[in-house]
């Protein structure tokens, strides 16, 4: 079972609700075998015991930058160079503008300036304070210098606010901290992936769809981010929790998934077209609900949707591209002509008609086309196939 075995961990907790989160977090961290110092605010005191983290963690909380008990006054460098893992939680909205400005005012600031550790917050705040341009612009300054973000989970928060800005529970930040701990691939790479289906309306109560859970496409995204990339889903209607640090964008169409990846497709140095796109839409959605008559047949017209992994692959600068081909028969026929025909990197086929892989199944298997190879991936769960792939896809990124 993976672990944090080893790793000295630092948890600085900054001044906000959600610290009172803290000790249980301290000892879900031990839990995991690391070994946990904590660093407490001045304005995390009025929220969270000192005595109360020291029972839990077994050790001295630290809260001064110069306490003259502490290695002469230099305790702070003594703790920088203890840590592996630097994790703030909660990060409050002003602990993240000062840390994007390089200040060194107080204890946990420093540290964080002294310290070679991997850096990891877990932003905690009102959801308007969250979604203000400054602090957007402050978190996406941090993330540029390799400080890896954690959250924030979605929902109502003590003030009565709903969205997002809560901290993450204690058990899904200690299985994060884990994750992040091990190889990193695509460490820096900006990795868009695209999951679920989509829906395309023929009236306001019916629409048109497959039966894509997104599971596949949710798996990757969490495989990227636990191998080190910034990740943006765009996913179709699913009934699944984001991954923990990844952005989300949520879409019902084609055209709206399409514009999303396009949108956004510039800065993306790895894009997966995982989602079950729909290939044809309704030409005319009824504004009111289509009475059934006497009439035996209902004709539909459809017009084809936009072709979003072609479109991708014959960018100008394309990312390295890899598509997916969801088949009931000749999977590798279909597939080596999908990679051929859109121009793509490599792609993963599958096949849906077997009862136990495929959609709407935990487990899945996939046979992996290029250039100039491919390899089969056999039957195994999700998330450990999607860590397999990219695997994969980091080698084969590499080479190109």
């Amino acid at each position: 079972m993976a672990s944090l075995t080893g790793k000295n961990v630092l948890l600085g907790i900054t001044g906000g609700i959600a610290a009172y989160k803290t000790p249980d977090l301290v000892r879900k961290l031990k839990a995991k075998g690391a070994e946990v110092r904590v660093v407490l605010t001045s304005s995390a005191k009025e929220f969270v015991s000192p005595l109360a983290l020291q029972a839990v963690s077994g050790l001295p909380v630290s809260m001064e930058l110069l306490d003259p008990a502490a290695e002469a006054a230099m305790g702070h460098i003594e703790l920088a160079k203890w840590a592996n893992v630097i994790l703030i939680a909660p990060a409050s909205a002003n602990f993240i503008a000062r840390l994007s400005a390089g200040m060194a005012d107080d204890l946990l600031t420093t540290l964080c300036l002294a310290s070679s550790a991997d850096l990891v917050i877990a932003p905690a705040m009102n959801q308007q304070m969250y979604n203000a341009s400054a602090t957007q612009h402050n978190l996406q300054l941090l993330r540029s210098r390799g400080v890896r973000q954690l959250g924030p989970a979605e929902g109502e928060q003590a003030c009565g606010d709903i969205g997002p800005g809560r901290m993450p529970e204690p058990q899904e930040l200690a299985d994060a901290l884990i994750q992040s701990a091990g190889k990193r691939p695509l460490q820096g790479l900006c990795v868009m992936i695209t999951a679920g289906p989509t829906r395309e309306a023929i009236d306001p109560v019916r629409y048109l769809s497959n039966h894509s859970s997104g599971k596949m496409g949710y798996a990757l995204a969490q495989a990227a981010v636990e191998a080190g990339a910034k990740v943006t889903l765009v996913s179709g209607p699913v009934s699944l929790d984001a991954p923990l640090g990844c952005e989300r964008v949520l879409i019902q169409t084609a055209q709206q998934m399409h514009n999303a990846v396009t949108e956004r497709i510039a800065k993306t140095d790895i894009f997966i077209g995982c989602a079950a796109v729909s290939d044809y839409r309704p030409s005319l959605c009824e504004e009111q609900k289509i009475k059934k008559t006497d009439k035996d047949k209902l004709t539909l017209t459809l017009v084809k949707n936009p072709d979003i992994l072609g479109d991708v692959a014959a960018l100008s600068h394309p990312p390295f591209t890899l598509g997916f081909a969801a088949e009931t028969q000749q999977v590798k026929q279909y597939a080596q002509h999908k990679l051929v025909n859109k121009k793509l990197d490599m792609i993963a086929a599958n096949d849906v008609s077997k009862q136990n892989i495929g959609f709407n199944s935990d487990m899945n298997a996939l046979n992996v086309y290029w250039a100039t190879g491919e390899t089969s991936l056999p039957i195994t769960d999700k998330l450990n196939l999607a860590r397999q792939l990219l695997e994969l896809v980091a080698a084969k990124y590499k080479e190109k």
